[in-house]
């Protein structure tokens, strides 16, 4: 048999494409249990292909799957139902499976209404997949397949559920089939926050990898050319001496990697932090949803202020960029209520910070509390929408309201970003000098050429990266700073101070085909040619040379 494993597209742009657009981790591991086993698997990511209906239909046509597994949010529900309608076309044996959360808590709701599913497995899916190939392949009966449910007769039957996977190290490890930079440790989260759906998909108690398997993973894709990597999990930190044995051992490796975790507030300490960082830890998320205790109480999200505004603090002084996430337009949301998240956010000085509008999911406590609030069912999602924003619903909240919410709490976060960089107080520590300079040139990065040089309501960028790349290099000779100074001076016409700090660069970089082009452009514009020809020509063969070597030769 042969089986296409799809993500699916959304119906809306996203503003973190980095999220979205990235296939699920079920997929990699699911696809690697079929691999293993033997079966022709391809894993399609047509996130980005809603656009392209024709293009679909070739790739559907060529790969003439006989099982097409998708991978199924909320978001993503009616592309893949879109798909599947166009694979039953295409051929009506094909069999369709969903899969992941949007199967897991709208099993009923699909096979009810769209004809074009055929089956749902209901939770974790490495297991229970193949074995509802084997039964497909052999004409059973699928009944004895357990987490799955299906259509027989004209009557839904949904079996019973399959225990959780005890050991996740007795998984194939996906690195070896596919290339990939979301990895993660565990499966399921302790908290109990209303408006996420871990605890009923995964289960409130915690299974771990072991460190050689994540550590295994990790060096598998590194050797494939992934240097950065998103580690996902609800709370990486949950286990603190898993993650300082993963730390030691990716130093002891000397694997050059950087990456970025999610945890919480409360799971954080100095010792941890020192580990990750010096391991390449570059960014934590930590939810911190708002600066209201009855707005957190509301969400289920049991963290003291003390305790988000100590987890902030340290990880910015290990090095590692703290950042925020919020939650706005709750039930109950006032100014008041706004003005408290704001004030969290001066105190607590997050150096990157995300806003969502409260959003409603199947499979959440607040959804059930929604249904009854407002009477809703399921059928709710036979709209052609992604999600519902809960003041949608809620005669108390304005839509103008909530979006002045939004814009206030953005605005308030960009004009004070300036003032966080300036208060980061860095740990004494020499061994962490060359992370020091590198987090502060990176972040420095940010204001010139990365995700804050758009932002419009920030003020001073410019003078804002150049502290910071100063800064930087008085802890350690770090590339970007040399490199990001002198391209302001260069913005400055300032070509005659660029060249010292790039001529230092290269003293501690002298294979940098950056710094050697930055330093040859400053020159020319000081009409010294034959020095700049002389920078040029340390990397003659390079395309970006080409056009330099050839006007200081025409002068």
């Amino acid at each position: 048999m042969k089986i296409l494993l799809i993500y699916p597209y959304c119906l809306e742009e996203r503003i973190h494409e980095e999220d979205a657009g990235v296939v699920p981790m079920g997929l990699y591991y699911i696809g690697a249990v079929l691999k293993e086993i033997g079966y022709d698997t391809k894993i399609l990511n047509f996130h980005g292909a809603g656009q392209h209906p024709d293009k679909i239909r070739d790739i559907l046509t060529a790969e003439d799957p006989d099982v097409i597994g998708f991978s199924v949010l909320n978001a993503n529900r009616w592309g893949a139902l879109d798909i599947a309608r166009t694979a039953k076309k295409i051929n009506p044996l094909v069999h369709i499976v969903f899969g992941g959360v949007g199967a897991a808590f709208l099993w009923e709701h699909f096979l009810q209404h769209f004809p074009e599913t055929d089956y749902m497995v209901i939770g974790e899916g490495e297991y229970v997949f193949p074995d509802l190939l084997h039964c497909l392949e052999n004409r059973k009966n699928p009944e004895s397949v357990a987490g799955i449910a299906f259509r027989r007769s004209g009557r839904i039957v949904r079996t019973a559920s399959p225990p959780p996977i005890a050991d996740l190290d007795s998984l194939p490890n996906p690195a070896k089939y596919f290339t990939y930079r979301h990895i993660s440790l565990t499966r399921g989260c302790p908290a109990d926050c209303s408006f996420c759906g871990s605890p009923k998909f995964w289960g409130r108690k915690v299974r771990f990898h072991s460190a050689d398997y994540f550590l295994e993973q990790m060096e598998r894709l590194y050797h494939k050319g992934i240097t950065f990597f998103y580690v996902s999990d609800d709370t990486f930190t949950l286990k603190k001496s898993l993650v300082i044995e993963i730390c030691r051992k990716i130093m002891k490796k000397k694997l050059p990697v950087s990456w970025a975790a999610i945890s919480r507030a409360d799971c954080v300490d100095a010792e941890i932090l020192k580990w990750m960082r010096l391991a390449g830890c570059s960014q934590i998320s930590y939810g911190v949803e708002s600066g209201s205790a009855a707005m957190r109480n509301l969400l289920n999200k049991h963290l003291r202020e003390e305790d988000i505004q100590k987890a902030f603090e340290l990880t910015a002084s290990y090095g590692i960029l703290p950042r925020a996430y919020f939650i706005y337009g709750c039930p109950g949301e006032t100014r008041e209520t706004v003005g408290e998240s704001m004030a969290l956010v001066e105190k607590i000085r997050p150096l990157g910070c995300i806003f969502y509008i409260l959003d409603v999911f199947p499979g959440t406590a607040l959804y059930e509390k929604f249904k009854k609030k407002f009477g809703i069912s399921d059928d709710v999602w036979l709209q052609r929408i992604e999600d519902i924003l809960w003041f949608t619903y809620d005669p108390e909240l304005k839509q103008e309201d909530v979006l002045a919410f939004g814009k206030g709490l953005r605005e308030h976060f960009y004009q004070h970003l300036p003032d966080f960089t300036e208060k980061i107080s860095l740990v004494e520590d020499r061994e962490l000098y060359p992370c020091h300079a590198d987090f502060l040139s990176k972040l420095g990065m940010t204001f010139t050429h990365g995700d804050y040089a758009a932002a419009e309501s920030i003020p001073d960028k410019e003078k804002t990266a150049e502290k910071l790349y100063r800064r930087a290099l008085t802890y350690y000779p770090d590339h970007r700073a040399f490199l990001g100074l002198a391209m302001i001076c260069q913005k400055r016409r300032d070509f005659a101070g660029s060249v010292p700090l790039l001529q230092e660069g290269i003293r501690y970089f002298p294979h940098s085909e950056e710094l050697h082009l930055c330093l040859g452009i400053s020159l020319m514009n000081q009409q010294k040619f034959s020095g700049a020809l002389a920078y040029f020509m340390k990397f003659e063969n390079s395309p970006r040379m080409a056009p330099y070597i050839a006007q200081c030769r025409g002068m």
